[in-house]
């Protein structure tokens, strides 16, 4: 059975969409990794798509191979039961396979936030719930996904929920700002209130065409990323900030997740994990790297020579930069994978 992993922060601007694909892309190289872009800015499926980005979502062949169209029929009322997605696979990343998203997903957040709130009072609205996970399931397994990651939009929507509910295992990505401190400390309430919900409404879905997942989301660690470096470490105005947000992780954020069976035993996490208070990494800015990558249509450590096209010093400094993001996201590829296997 695939491991689905929610890359999960409802405030903007952290990178989850840069993880997702940069995380999943790594992991592709050893496994078959579903991404799915459940964001309406489409931002994961546009940087998957590249040039072909409008062209998906108009030619008759893939216009409807989407995340909202493959939940459709449980939404619309449909007479035929959801079916698995046909995905894209970049050329250069054949074991990765993209479930596209669609502007328009948050017209059914209405409609789900009434069947996860109406009791299952409403015997039309009982399969609702349940549509995304069975989307997901049958999806990996046409292409026999092994990993799946969901890049989520920053909201704290019934949709997410019901995503983040579908879930075996969670990622909370930050960047270094008092922002990101104030959207912890609204998650360590938030998160164990969606988690309660399912625990005491999924037996009421249990009868339906498509029953809730019967597992709950555990934390597998944060990511911290977006900022400079100086000397080699964490330029100083980031600092402070990145030592309070590992603090609130692994104080009362883990605190709060503890207390409603989000976590795993200590012995099922890295020891270097527990050490970094459940930082699973520390990502600096692309830099120069990023705008290359993106007219390469490839993440930052995949860029070739040929592909920087830069000379001299300025060649091996760039080199020196990618070599460096290729062992971060190979060793933070090999840490999920040892985790997951715990979940």
């Amino acid at each position: 059975m695939s491991k689905r992993i929610a890359m999960f922060n409802h405030k903007g601007g952290v990178s989850k969409t840069t993880s997702v694909y940069n995380i999943g892309w790594m992991l592709s190289k050893k496994a078959k990794v579903l991404i799915v872009d459940a964001d309406p800015q489409c931002n994961l499926s546009a940087l998957i798509f590249g040039d072909d980005f409008e062209r998906y979502y108009l030619e008759d062949t893939t216009k409807h191979q989407n995340i909202k169209d493959g939940v459709k029929a449980a939404f619309e009322g449909m007479p035929h039961p959801i079916s698995a997605v046909n995905c894209y696979s970049p050329q250069r990343a054949p074991s990765l396979y993209l479930l596209a998203g669609h502007a328009n997903l948050s017209e059914y957040d209405a409609a789900l936030t009434f069947a996860q709130t109406s009791n299952n009072a409403i015997a039309t609205l009982q399969n609702l719930p349940g549509a995304f996970a069975q989307l997901l399931r049958l999806t990996e397994d046409r292409y026999s996904i092994d990993y799946t990651i969901i890049d989520m939009n920053p909201s704290l929507s019934a949709i997410n929920q019901n995503l983040f509910i579908s879930s075996h295992a969670f990622i909370v990505p930050t960047n270094p700002d008092p922002f990101s401190v104030m959207a912890i400390e609204t998650l360590r309430t938030v998160l164990p209130r969606w988690v309660a919900w399912v625990k005491s409404s999924g037996s009421l879905f249990a009868n339906s065409a498509y029953p809730l997942p019967d597992f709950l989301p555990k934390f597998i660690g944060s990511i911290i990323q977006r900022f400079n470096i100086r000397k080699g470490k964490a330029a100083k105005p980031y600092r402070d900030n990145i030592t309070e947000i590992k603090s609130i992780i692994s104080g009362s954020f883990l605190e709060s997740i503890s207390k409603a069976a989000m976590v795993l035993g200590p012995a099922q996490y890295p020891q270097f994990l527990l050490d970094n208070q459940y930082c699973l990494d520390e990502i600096p800015d692309f830099q120069g790297l990023l705008p290359k990558a993106y007219d390469a249509g490839i993440p930052v450590f995949e860029l070739t020579n040929v592909e920087i096209a830069e000379t001299g010093p300025v060649l091996e400094q760039m080199v020196l930069k990618r070599d460096g993001f290729f062992a971060q996201f190979a060793t933070l590829a090999s840490t999920l994978v040892t985790i997951l296997n715990n979940v």
